[in-house]
């Protein structure tokens, strides 16, 4: 249609007296696609009938919405949540972890001459579930985990709590167990997660934990073990340097959200 539909015609088409044909219909709709003011024609044109029912459905509307409950609560998934926390790849690492510190309890049982075995693991200890909990190879959630406001630090942070929190109690009972200084134990620990957890911020959450355990193992565990005397960050007067880095190492690693925002988890 070329020309715009007579008012007459819209208000036939609106069904205000006796109906059009299908040709004049379909060429009336052709041209209220592209004509915003009969399109406002058609509005004013509207039958009192339509208009009675129209207040009539909004009226009713209205007294349900006031009178209806309040909108549910959305709650998140429990699988964003727990995934939040935990990513069950952990499990196996940390299974390993209490097996490797249960023979080291027993070796050191079996040799007590030896220095404490259980004493120099101790600070390795969470540093696999921590390399682990930044995996996204580990966690098959972990795109719809990155894409939420808590992913980076927050959601490592809180897998890494879940991973002490099965890693401490252990230390904690097998120090009970063979009589090892419980600060030596947990000190040393927190402090080498929290400088896993600080450095990754900048070179790789996996190349962090596995440069601290080497770097660990080659300056303290050999060492002791070729000696046979326990090496002198061990010993009980370390006990402030160690409380010392361990707050130091946790502030600095507040410092590192902006880094864990642009960090791959394959680092």
């Amino acid at each position: 249609m070329t020309t715009h539909p007579t008012l007459d015609a819209i208000a036939r088409y609106a069904g205000d007296g006796p109906g059009l044909d299908d040709a004049a219909v379909w060429s009336i709709e052709v041209h209220l696609e592209n004509c915003a003011d009969c399109r406002a024609r058609l509005a004013g044109s509207t039958t009192d009938a339509t208009r009675t029912l129209l207040d009539r459905v909004a009226a009713e509307l209205d007294r349900g919405v006031a009178a209806g409950p309040a909108p549910a609560r959305l709650r998140r998934p429990w699988s964003v949540l727990h995934q939040r926390w935990l990513v069950w790849a952990l499990l196996p690492w940390l299974t390993m972890t209490a097996g490797v510190l249960g023979c080291a309890m027993l070796l050191q049982e079996v040799n007590p001459q030896w220095p404490s075995l259980v004493l120099l693991l101790a600070p390795l200890a969470p540093l696999p579930g921590v390399a682990v909990a930044w995996s996204r190879r580990a966690d098959p959630a972990w795109e719809l985990i990155a894409g939420t406001p808590s992913a980076g630090l927050t959601m490592l942070l809180r897998r890494t709590a879940a991973a002490l929190a099965v890693v401490v109690p252990l230390l904690a009972l097998i120090g009970i167990r063979t009589g090892d200084s419980l600060a030596l134990l947990l000190l040393p620990c927190f402090a080498c997660t929290a400088a896993t957890v600080a450095i990754g911020g900048l070179v790789g959450v996996v190349r962090a934990a596995a440069g601290i355990g080497v770097v660990w193992a080659a300056a303290v565990v050999l060492p002791s073990v070729g000696t046979g005397h326990m090496s002198v960050v061990l010993r009980p007067g370390s006990v402030p340097v160690w409380a010392l880095a361990a707050v130091a190492l946790a502030a600095f690693t507040v410092t590192q959200a902006d880094n864990y925002r642009r960090l791959s988890s394959r680092s």
